[in-house]
């Protein structure tokens, strides 16, 4: 199969898997993308995933990446902190959260770090549409925020909970704080619980 063939099929979706290749041609030749990755044509994603090199020019394609490389996952933390503007750093590690094992890719679009939360843990995500109108799975405000609290137990004191620095306004005017607690009560922690209870306190919710 030629290239220009293989990316007219291909290009599309975005990024792809050698699954997804095979379900369209069944005898396609692997070997086909290690030449075209050398040559600069593909970017390997991780094992068996590829895009497209022009796609690194696509505001927000990197986390449409975070999301297909590693399912289920959802992105959080601080990379969904900052998107929303409540965590005044700008991150360049895109952290999501999964039902898989722990893991971390780096490739041209970035670096992609997934950590590992129970099945019953895994909720409050919901659908945000890219420009191109592809779909991307981000937690909410009130879920970021109950990860990073929950994976990063050492966020405990009001003096840590003052160097997260979310943002004032946001806090008052957008974050939800009944769905903050409703999620609270679904997690079932109780050392989660009190530790939440501090960040409460110290931003006056």
């Amino acid at each position: 199969m030629d290239y220009l063939t293989f990316r007219e099929r291909m290009y599309p979706m975005g990024c792809f898997n050698i699954e997804q290749v095979l379900l369209w041609e069944a005898d396609f030749d692997r070997n086909n993308l290690t030449r075209w990755c050398h040559r600069g044509l593909l970017v390997k994603l991780r094992n068996q995933y590829y895009a497209f090199p022009e796609y690194r020019q696509v505001p927000d394609f990197s986390r449409y990446v975070a999301n297909r490389i590693y399912t289920p996952s959802y992105i959080s933390l601080h990379s969904a902190l900052s998107f929303y503007g409540m965590i005044p750093e700008e991150v360049v590690q895109l952290t999501s959260v999964t039902t898989l094992k722990t893991a971390k890719f780096d490739n041209a679009f970035g670096t992609f770090h997934y950590q590992n939360v129970k099945t019953s843990i895994y909720f409050g995500y919901e659908i945000k549409t890219m420009q191109n109108g592809r779909g991307l799975l981000f937690a909410t405000p009130e879920k970021a925020l109950l990860d990073l609290l929950y994976l990063n137990p050492y966020y405990k004191t009001e003096q840590d909970m003052e160097e997260l620095r979310l943002d004032e306004y946001f806090m008052q005017s957008d974050f939800k704080t009944a769905r903050f607690s409703e999620y609270l009560a679904r997690i079932g922690s109780k050392t989660l619980a009190q530790r939440a209870k501090i960040l409460i306190k110290v931003y006056g919710l």
